[in-house]
C-alpha cells in the first residue's frame, strides 16, 4: 500500500516541478541553437556579416502606416551597429497631438543616400510616442489651502474633467536595439520570436536576413511620462542605441508580450510599470535571482497561510496569546492595504496585503470568540467569556499595552499634527490613511512586543508552532530582498526590515527560557501527552 502524503508534500513536489520547468523554458528562450553547416543553403546568413554601410533614420507621424505625412526628427548618416550612442533632439508635437491625440516613431535602418521608402533593403518598427494616463491629483496643504504647482491645465476641460478622463503623456525616451553578432540561423529550426522581427532576401542561393532591429518598450517607465497640455508645441526626446545579444533579444520579446497580456486582463499603465522595472532596473543574474526568490516567496506565503489558518481554526484557548497584539495587528494590515490602495501601489503588493487583511479580521473573531447569529432579521455578535489562566494573560497583556500607550500614544498624535501642517495632502482622507499608516509602519512594532512581554512574564515560549513561524521567518527575509526590487512608498520599505528584529528576539526568548511543552502555546496546542508528568513552576 502505498503511503499517505501530505499536503503540503505535494505542494512543495508540484512547486519543484515548476521551477524545474520554468528552467528549462528559459534556458529554451536565451539559447539559440546555430545552423551546423553555415554555407549550406540551409541557413540564413547574416547581412551585417559584409558589414554595409547603413544608415538611420527617425520620423514621426500621426498614423503608424505614415499616411496623411510623416516627419524626419533624426538621422544618423554614418550608421555604426557597434557603435553606441545617446542623443537629445527636440520634437514638435502637431495640433492632434497637443488635443489629446497619438504620435507615433518610425525608425528605419537603410542603406545611406537612399529613401527608406524606396529602399527594398530597409527594416523598420513603429512605436508610440505618446501614452494615455490618468492625471495626478494636486496636493495642497490642509491647513493654508495652498495649492502645488501644477502644470498648465487644458482650458477645454474642467478641473473634475481632467481628473476623472486619461490624457496623453510624452514619452521622453526612445531604446533602440540591433543585434550585432554574426548568428547563421537554422532555417528549419527559426524561433518563431525571431522570425515576427526578421526580413529575408535571397541573394543566390543563400538566404540573407536584414538586421534584427529593436525598440524596447520595457525602458518607457511612468517617471519618465511628461503630461501633453494645448500650450506644449515641443518636447525633448532621448534617443539611446545599444547592441543586444541575440538571447536577451529573445527574453526581452517575450517579457513585453507579457506586460502587453497583463494590459490586456486589465493592468494598468503603473501596474505594467512596476513589472518593467523589475526587468529594466536590475542586473541580469540579480533578475535571475529575483524569480528563483518571488517562486519561493509564493511556497513560502501558501505554506504559512495554510500552517496559520490550520492552527487557529484548533485554537480552542487564548492562554499564553496576547489578545491585543492580534487585535493590534488586524488593525494594522487593514490600515497598510488602504494605505497602499490610496497610494495606487503596484498588484503585485496590493493583492497579498488585502488577502493577509481578511485572515487578520478571521484571528480578531476567533481570539475575541465572537459569534455572529441573525435574529429577526437583524445581526446579533456573541462574546465568548475566559477561564482564570486566560484572564491572566490578559492581566500581563493588559499591563504591557499599558506601559506602550505612554510612548506611543504621543508620538502618534504628534506626527500627525506635524504632518497636518508641513505636509501635502490630496484630502483629509489622504492625510489620516497616511498619518495612520506612519503610525502602524513606524511604532507598529511595539504592538508586537505585548507577545513578548506575556512570555517574558510566563519564563517559557512553549513548543513553538515552527511550521508556520518559521515559513514567516523566511518570507521576512524574502521580503527585504523584495525592498529593493518592487518599486513601494518608502515608509512601506522600511517596514520590512522592522520585522527582522521581532524574529531575532524570538529566537532569543526561545533560547533564553526552557521550553516547556506542558504550557499551551499561542495556537491553544499542547505538545505534551500527559501534563501530570511534568509540573511547570512559574
Amino acid at each position: 500500500m502505498f503511503q499517505k502524503t501530505s499536503f503540503t508534500t505535494l505542494i512543495v513536489g508540484v512547486f519543484i516541478v515548476y521551477v524545474l520547468h520554468t528552467c528549462w523554458v528559459m534556458y529554451g528562450i536565451v539559447y539559440t541553437k546555430p545552423c551546423e553547416y553555415p554555407r549550406s543553403d540551409k541557413c540564413i546568413s547574416p547581412y551585417l556579416a559584409s558589414n554595409p554601410p547603413l544608415q538611420l533614420s527617425i520620423y514621426t507621424a500621426l498614423r503608424p502606416n505614415g499616411e496623411g505625412g510623416h516627419s524626419l526628427i533624426h538621422r544618423e548618416e554614418a550608421f555604426d551597429v557597434h557603435t553606441r550612442f545617446e542623443r537629445l533632439i527636440n520634437v514638435s508635437l502637431p495640433k492632434k497631438t497637443r488635443k489629446n491625440g497619438t504620435l507615433y516613431a518610425m525608425v528605419f535602418v537603410h542603406q545611406p543616400g537612399m529613401s527608406p521608402w524606396q529602399d527594398p533593403r530597409q527594416v523598420h518598427l513603429v512605436t508610440q510616442l505618446t501614452t494615455y494616463m490618468l492625471p495626478k491629483p494636486p496636493e495642497v496643504s490642509l491647513i493654508t489651502g495652498e495649492d502645488e504647482p501644477q502644470q498648465q491645465q487644458n482650458p477645454n476641460m474642467g478641473a473634475d474633467d481632467k481628473l476623472d478622463r486619461p490624457v496623453s503623456h510624452w514619452r521622453s525616451r526612445l531604446t533602440l536595439n540591433v543585434v550585432a553578432e554574426n548568428f547563421h540561423f537554422d532555417r528549419e529550426a527559426l524561433p518563431s520570436d525571431v522570425h515576427r522581427y526578421m526580413k529575408v532576401f535571397q541573394s543566390g542561393r543563400k538566404m540573407v536576413y536584414l538586421p534584427l532591429l529593436f525598440i524596447d518598450q520595457l525602458s518607457n517607465r511612468v517617471k519618465d511620462l511628461v503630461e501633453i497640455n494645448s500650450s506644449t508645441t515641443e518636447l525633448p526626446l532621448t534617443i539611446s542605441y545599444d547592441t543586444i545579444a541575440l538571447g536577451k533579444l529573445r527574453f526581452w520579446i517575450h517579457m513585453q508580450d507579457a506586460v502587453y497580456s497583463l494590459q490586456q486582463f486589465g493592468f494598468t499603465e503603473k501596474d505594467a510599470d512596476e513589472i518593467k522595472g523589475i526587468f529594466v532596473d536590475t542586473n541580469l543574474y540579480f533578475l535571475a535571482l529575483t524569480f528563483f526568490v518571488a517562486a519561493f516567496h509564493l511556497l513560502f506565503d501558501f505554506l504559512a497561510f495554510k500552517n496559520d489558518i490550520s492552527f487557529w481554526k484548533q485554537k480552542k484557548s487564548m492562554v499564553g496569546m496576547s489578545s491585543k497584539a492580534v487585535l493590534w495587528r488586524c488593525f494594522s494590515t487593514i490600515v497598510i492595504f488602504l494605505y497602499l490602495l490610496d497610494e495606487q501601489t503596484s498588484l503585485l503588493v496590493l493583492i497579498p496585503a488585502g488577502i493577509g487583511s481578511l485572515i487578520e479580521v478571521w484571528k480578531v473573531k476567533k481570539a475575541f470568540k465572537i459569534y455572529f447569529m441573525w435574529k429577526g432579521g437583524k445581526p446579533t455578535f456573541l462574546f465568548g467569556k475566559s477561564d482564570e489562566s486566560e484572564k491572566r494573560t490578559e492581566e500581563y497583556d493588559s499591563l504591557a499595552m499599558k506601559y506602550l500607550s505612554y510612548l506611543l500614544y504621543p508620538l502618534c498624535v504628534g506626527g500627525a499634527v506635524y504632518a497636518l501642517v508641513f505636509v501635502k495632502y490630496k484630502s483629509w482622507y489622504s492625510w489620516l490613511i497616511n498619518s495612520l499608516v506612519n503610525g502602524v509602519y513606524a511604532f507598529g512594532f511595539l504592538f508586537m512586543l505585548p507577545q513578548l512581554f506575556v512570555n517574558y512574564k510566563l519564563k517559557s515560549v512553549a513548543h513553538l508552532p515552527w511550521k508556520a513561524f518559521m515559513y514567516k521567518a523566511f518570507n521576512t527575509f524574502i521580503d527585504d530582498v523584495f525592498a529593493f526590487i518592487i518599486t513601494m512608498p518608502t515608509s512601506h520599505r522600511l517596514a520590512c526590515f522592522r520585522d527582522d528584529a521581532v524574529f531575532l528576539i524570538y529566537l532569543y526568548q526561545r533560547w533564553l527560557y526552557p521550553v516547556d511543552k506542558t504550557r499551551v502555546n499561542e495556537y491553544g496546542v499542547s505538545y505534551d501527552e500527559d501534563p501530570k508528568k511534568k509540573i511547570h513552576k512559574d
